[in-house]
């Protein structure tokens, strides 16, 4: 086979070009410490940086955005949760103090004071809101859990369900003296023939006060489930619902003011101004008895605080101010907020006010402040008897008929300090459920939290392997790569030098 010049020449350009597209290479590695610049290079290693990288970018999201945000919102709700269990065990001090009968006379005012601030404090920290979002409202992150001022253009029909066990024994004195009927000039125009005594009442507390009276009686709606053979409520065995009958009872209404307000002697009694309903005997022994009890009720004056009934009851809203504006119906239903914390790993981040915060707070408060009130209204009328016998103007017949009214008001004093006493215990027994409450609240959220931190833990190892991984799938060996780009190197300065060796003689230097 002839070899010519050509041949020779065309060979030597070949591997000279070779060996500096080899070097290139390496000299792009050394530079860049990637093993590719482009995926024609490798399609395996292409291949396979496209999956590492995208399973990292989601751990980054996940270990870096969604577990951070989940953590703060936790912590937000810990944070209020644990000041509203603080001030639960402030008004638990005092519920003992005034079970008891610790309470000093002239600490009364104060404890009334102190009671409303904490009452208050307590829904405010409902409204605990992180980065503009309430944290207990469920879905309904832009509605506050509580009313921030007073609101009088909406009803409300709210649907509320109880049990048997949401039946109180409660304490009331009747007959208290009415001061304005002595009359000094004819102390003997009237005549107390009846003393203030102790009243058991038995009642259902609704979740809010100063309810709507009804326009006529029987216009609030009472429904009544019974029990199975098995001694559970009865339910529709397709939806499984509760089975209700609308209650026959009759029904009044009447303000807490009246004298015979709590003293029912058959049917149930509606107390518009407090929420209550007051059974009597008869009905009492039988809603004992029952499986569950509905009652619906209208309200459409709401003070500032007050809870959004939205947010913790089954009701329909209807706008004052527009009729031709449509009522807006409200479902009770569990509102988790749940946040992606790893690949199809989800983790609900919120706790909903009504598993937390109840009405019984607010409710219970002012039934104590109610009671410290009206000992103080007794103690009030006390002193004022004393002034007018000790008054040197006060004749005989007026202070025989002024001490006999204080030996009334005296009783009634008694009798009320005793209510007193007995509200603040019914109140302990409230709070501590209520603490109950939030500590479940609060060990739930734990619970959770210790949850989102393992994940966050393994997620921070995982973002490590999988950047181990893409950086040995891509990255070149530093030391491997500079010895080879050395060895190249000498390789094209060989060929180059091979190559001017072998086209220094040509065919003219024969000749």
């Amino acid at each position: 086979m002839r070899i010519t010049n050509r041949m020779m020449t065309n060979n030597m350009l070949y591997n000279i070009n070779g060996n500096k597209n080899s070097l290139a290479v390496l000299e792009q590695q050394y530079a860049t410490g990637m093993k590719i610049q482009k995926p024609s290079e490798d399609p395996i290693v292409a291949v396979r940086a496209l999956k590492l990288r995208t399973n990292l970018s989601e751990l980054t999201q996940y270990h870096k955005k969604n577990i951070p945000d989940a953590k703060a919102w936790m912590d937000v709700t810990e944070s209020a949760l644990v000041v509203v269990n603080d001030i639960l065990t402030q008004v638990h001090t005092y519920c003992v103090q005034g079970a008891t009968g610790t309470i000093k006379e002239g600490d009364r005012d104060d404890i009334i004071k102190t009671l409303t601030q904490l009452k208050n404090q307590v829904y405010q920290e409902g409204d605990t809101n992180y980065a503009g979002r309430y944290v207990f409202t469920g879905y309904k992150t832009d509605t506050s859990l509580i009313f921030d001022e007073a609101q009088e253009h909406e009803k409300y029909l709210i649907t509320e369900n109880f049990t048997p066990v949401n039946i109180d024994t409660i304490k009331k004195t009747l007959n208290d003296c009415d001061m304005e009927l002595y009359d000094p000039d004819d102390p003997e125009s009237v005549e107390f023939t009846d003393k203030p005594n102790m009243h058991t009442a038995y009642r259902i507390r609704l979740a809010y006060d100063k309810v709507d009276s009804p326009e006529e009686d029987g216009n609030i709606v009472i429904r009544t489930a019974q029990l199975d053979e098995n001694g559970e409520v009865e339910r529709d065995p397709d939806t499984g619902e509760i089975i209700y009958e609308e209650s026959s009872e009759a029904i009044e209404s009447m303000l807490s003011t009246d004298p015979n307000a709590y003293q029912v002697e058959e049917g149930i009694r509606y107390l518009t101004d407090t929420g209550e309903l007051i059974l009597s005997p008869e009905v009492y022994e039988e809603w004992r008895h029952l499986g569950a009890i509905q009652i619906d009720y209208e309200k459409s004056e709401f003070a500032k605080n007050d809870l959004r009934p939205e947010h913790y009851f089954n009701c329909t809203v209807t706008d004052l101010t527009d009729e031709e504006k449509e009522p807006i119906v409200y479902t009770k239903e569990d509102q988790q907020i749940g946040y992606e914390i790893n690949f199809k790993q989800h983790l609900t981040i919120n706790t909903q006010g009504a598993d937390a915060i109840q009405h019984d707070v607010g409710r219970t408060i002012d039934e104590m402040v109610n009671a410290v009130n009206e000992v103080m209204a007794a103690q009030a009328k006390l002193d004022e008897l004393d002034q007018m016998i000790k008054d040197d103007n006060t004749t005989p017949e007026q202070k025989k008929k002024l001490e006999e009214m204080r030996e009334l008001v005296n009783t009634e004093y008694v009798l009320k300090t005793e209510a007193l006493q007995s509200a603040f215990s019914n109140a302990l027994t409230k709070i501590e459920k209520q603490q109950d409450v939030v500590n479940v609240a609060v060990s739930d959220l734990g619970a959770r939290y210790v949850r989102l931190e393992l994940t966050e833990s393994r997620l921070g190892s995982e973002k490590t392997d999988f950047e181990e991984l893409l950086s040995s799938n891509e990255d070149v060996d530093m030391v491997d790569t500079i010895i080879k780009y050395r060895s190249m190197q000498a390789i094209y300065n060989a060929s180059l030098s091979a190559a001017a060796q072998s086209v220094q003689t040509t065919l003219l230097d024969f000749l």
